[in-house]
């Protein structure tokens, strides 16, 4: 059922503290920690801690959870100093955009150099 954590989830198991993570911040709704494979000198990834399968479910079922979400993933730029000098917010939905984890999150990237470019 969508909100609730499912047992085979990557994200779900961080969320529960049953799988390490690099935790940066948590909020009584949302979880941030660092990619374990970065693309950028900061990449951390944002969560919500209910499970919704992408970013397209957890904003219809619960668009405030959405909001947190991004807004959290702007705090996680303050504290790490990326946010005067710019960063991306990154949502995969679906295996044809490279989701390959599927619980819903942010991939929030910045502080390298020409990052823009490769991206794109």
């Amino acid at each position: 059922m969508a909100g609730e954590a499912q047992a085979d989830c990557l994200f779900c198991k961080i969320v529960a503290r049953e799988i390490p993570a690099t935790v940066v911040r948590e909020t009584d709704t949302t979880l941030a920690f660092r990619d374990i494979n970065p693309q950028a000198p900061t990449h951390v990834l944002v969560v919500p801690k209910a499970h919704y399968p992408n970013a397209a479910a957890v904003a219809q079922a619960e668009p405030e959870l959405a909001g947190q979400v991004l807004a959290e993933a702007g705090r996680v730029a303050q504290e790490e100093k990326v946010d005067e000098s710019g960063y991306r917010l990154i949502f995969n939905t679906g295996s044809g955009a490279g989701q390959t984890v599927f619980h819903a999150h942010v991939h929030l990237l910045g502080g390298g150099d020409g990052m823009h470019e490769r991206l794109l």
